[in-house]
C-alpha cells in the first residue's frame, strides 16, 4: 500500500487540475472571446452566463496546488523557482480580471476599459498557464534534488507555443459554452466560432504532439516504438472521432454535445502527456516516488482528500443545477 500512495496522490493532483482546466477553462475562454461581443447587451449576457460559477471553479487550483506542497514537496520546491515569474504574472492576471469581472457592473455606463481588463487578464492567465505546462513539458535541470537552472530557463520557442496552444484550447471551450447557455443571434453565432476555434487547437495539438517526442528520445520510443504505437493507437483516433463530434453537433444544433466533447479533448490531452512523461515529476530526473513526502504524511493528507473532495464536488454540483439555464436580455450581475 505505502508504494501506492505516490500514485494516489498523483492522480488526486491531476483530477484536481483536471477540473480546474476544464471548468475554469471554459469561463477564462469567456475572458478571452469577450470583445467579440458585438455590443454591450452581449457583452453582459456573456458574463452572467459565468457569474455564478466562476470564483468556485478557482477552488481546483488551489487543491492543486496545496496537495502538490504536500504530497510532493520535492517537485514543489524544483518546479515553482523555475516556473517563478509566469507564475506571479498569471496570478496576477486572475487577481486582475477578478476586480474587472466585479467593477465592470459597477463603472456603468463607463465601463468599457473594464472590458479590456477583464479580456486581457484572462488572456495573460491563460497564456502563463500554457508556459508553466510547456516548462514542464520540456524538463528541469535538478542537481542534488534541488532546482539547477537559471530565472529564465522556462522561456523557449516551446513554451511560448504551448501558451499560445491554451489559449486556443479555452477559446474552444468558450465557445462551446456561450452556444450552451445562451440563446439566438449571440449562440448562433459563437456555435459558428467552433469548427475555426478546433481547428486551431488541432493544428496545436498536433504540433506539439511531434514536437514533444522530437526533443526527448524517451519519449519518442514510447509513442512510435513498436509495439507500443499499435497499444497508443486509439489515443489520436479517439482524438479524431472527437473532434469530428465536435463540428457534428455545433451543425446540427445540440449545443451540448460540442462542450461536452471539447471536455473529452481535454480528457484525451491530459491522457497524452500521462503516456508521455510518467513517472516523472518534474521531467526528466525526478521520479514521483522520489519526489514524494513520507508515507505517514501522504497516508494523514488522504483522511482529509477523502472529506474535502467529495464536499467541493457536492457544493460545485449544486451550484450548477441552482444557477443552471438560458442567459437572456435585461439580467444583470
Amino acid at each position: 500500500m505505502e508504494s501506492q500512495l505516490p500514485l494516489i496522490w498523483a492522480g488526486i493532483i491531476v483530477f484536481s487540475v483536471a477540473m480546474y482546466v476544464i471548468l475554469d477553462g471554459y469561463d477564462l475562454g469567456i475572458g478571452i472571446l469577450f470583445l467579440f461581443g458585438r455590443d454591450e447587451a452581449e457583452r453582459d449576457r456573456m458574463m452572467n452566463s459565468i457569474a455564478p460559477f466562476w470564483d468556485g471553479n478557482e477552488t481546483w487550483l488551489v487543491l492543486g496546488g496545496a496537495g502538490l506542497l504536500g504530497a510532493f514537496p520535492v517537485t514543489y520546491s524544483v518546479l515553482l523557482p523555475a516556473v517563478y515569474l509566469p507564475i506571479i504574472v498569471m496570478l496576477m492576471g486572475l487577481i486582475f480580471r477578478g476586480v474587472a469581472f466585479e467593477f465592470r457592473f459597477k463603472a456603468k455606463p463607463r465601463h468599457r476599459k473594464w472590458d479590456l481588463a477583464f479580456c486581457a487578464g484572462s488572456i495573460v492567465a491563460t497564456f502563463c498557464q500554457g508556459v508553466v505546462l510547456g516548462a514542464f513539458i520540456q524538463g528541469v535541470e535538478v542537481e542534488g534534488r534541488r532546482f539547477a537552472g537559471g530565472a529564465w530557463d522556462w522561456l523557449t520557442p516551446f513554451s511560448v507555443l504551448t501558451g499560445f496552444a491554451l489559449i486556443s484550447g479555452y477559446a474552444l471551450l468558450g465557445a462551446t459554452w456561450i452556444g450552451l447557455r445562451t440563446e439566438g443571434a449571440l449562440a448562433g453565432r459563437f456555435r459558428d466560432l467552433i469548427p475555426l476555434a478546433l481547428a486551431v487547437v488541432l493544428g496545436f495539438i498536433g504540433t506539439i504532439s511531434l514536437w514533444t517526442p522530437l526533443q526527448n528520445p524517451e519519449i519518442a520510443g514510447r509513442w512510435f516504438a513498436w509495439p507500443n504505437v499499435a497499444y497508443l493507437s486509439p489515443v489520436p483516433i479517439m482524438t479524431a472521432l472527437t473532434a469530428w463530434g465536435i463540428v457534428s453537433a455545433s451543425r446540427t444544433g445540440r449545443p451540448l454535445m460540442p462542450f461536452l466533447l471539447s471536455i473529452i479533448l481535454f480528457l484525451l490531452c491530459f491522457l497524452g502527456l500521462g503516456i508521455s512523461l510518467f513517472p516523472y515529476a518534474p521531467p526528466p530526473h525526478v521520479t514521483l516516488w522520489e519526489a514524494a513526502a513520507s508515507s505517514s504524511s501522504l497516508e494523514f493528507m488522504l483522511f482529509g482528500a477523502a472529506i474535502l473532495i467529495p464536499l467541493i464536488l457536492g457544493y460545485t454540483a449544486l451550484n450548477y443545477r441552482v444557477f443552471w439555464g438560458k442567459e437572456h436580455d435585461g439580467y444583470g450581475h
